[in-house]
């Protein structure tokens, strides 16, 4: 028995060495013809279902499980590493959100990575290291802990860029399908401007404009739509802020006209709980399009639910 149960270790461990390591011969694939599309979590994802909608010959797999939220100390686990050895193309958000993928990557020098947040503009981060410096003559590496806020997706206009971006990596991933990645983006986003058009009529006269966001992924929903940011309750999530922090928030909650504490589903409203009995301030969900179901209208559902909570919250 005992025996048994040390070759059965041994096994185990020599399945994770192997998902581990980059220098394993790369696995067949059953269909050689087919092309591997990798996307590293969520809202990179629902994008690219879009892009590859009626592609023959394409695969399309989600890297990350779709209830994890956003990467913070994510960790892959071997069977998702195994994905990555078949992959033909990375589709990434970029901008230090899949700073975990770092290391991993070594083992993948060859594998093309698409930057789905290249060339857009971002917002200045919070919670991260502001004297990182890079040496003169170093390579820019997107999977690298930035400066900025990486949820660019958030903001709609952005995530137009976004869909732009993967369309045009898709297309240099696999040119033989040029045609149809330019047409199923087109419809995609025309999809998303008529939404885009849509919120812009219903927030652009609102009123009430100071909102307290649960974290900084909805920074650029707010400079979108011209929303003030006058607090945040977690600058990092999983990080609940210090006495002082939430002393300052409760009191700017009192000073303003802001009545609305927005939580996001994906963690607990713990500390806005706290912040709306001590203020009477009342509790709205916003969904930063983290996680979700993998259906391909699954980003659009999320921004129109995010427009109704709005309303109602700023009404």
């Amino acid at each position: 028995m005992r025996i048994k149960r040390c070759i059965a270790v041994m096994t185990a461990a020599f399945w994770i060495l192997t998902a581990l390591s980059g220098c394993s011969a790369k696995p067949q694939r059953e269909d050689t013809a087919s092309v591997q599309v990798v996307a590293s979590f969520y809202p990179v994802y629902v994008a690219a279902a879009n892009l590859v909608d009626g592609v023959d010959g394409v695969q399309l797999t989600n890297l990350t499980k779709p209830t994890t939220g956003c990467l913070h100390d994510y960790q892959l686990s071997p069977q998702e590493l195994m994905s990555l050895e078949t992959a033909d193309c990375l589709l990434i958000n970029g901008a230090g959100m899949e700073s975990f993928l770092d290391k991993v990557m070594d083992n993948y020098p060859e594998l093309n990575i698409v930057t789905a947040s290249d060339g857009i503009d971002m917002m200045e981060g919070e919670g991260h290291d502001h004297d990182h410096d890079h040496a003169e003559g170093d390579v820019h590496n997107p999977l690298e802990e930035e400066t900025v806020n990486p949820h660019v997706w958030v903001s709609i206009s952005r995530y137009m860029q976004y869909v732009e971006n993967i369309r045009d990596g898709l297309i240099a991933a696999d040119p033989a399908h040029t045609q149809q990645y330019q047409d199923n983006a087109s419809a995609y986003l025309e999809k998303i401007q008529r939404l885009k058009d849509e919120m812009h009529e219903a927030l652009d006269h609102v009123s009430h404009r100071d909102i307290i966001t649960f974290h900084e992924a909805f920074d650029y929903f707010a400079q979108e739509f011209d929303l003030h940011v006058v607090g945040v309750i977690q600058r990092e999530p999983g990080t609940d802020p210090t006495a002082r922090e939430l002393v300052d928030i409760i009191e700017t909650v009192k000073s303003t006209d802001c009545k609305a504490l927005f939580a996001e589903p994906q963690y607990s409203s713990g500390v806005a709980d706290t912040i709306a009995r001590e203020t009477g301030a009342q509790i709205y969900m916003l969904d930063p399009a983290v996680s979700g179901d993998t259906d391909k209208d699954a980003y659009l559902r999320a921004m129109d639910q995010n427009l109704q909570v709005f309303l109602e919250a700023l009404a």
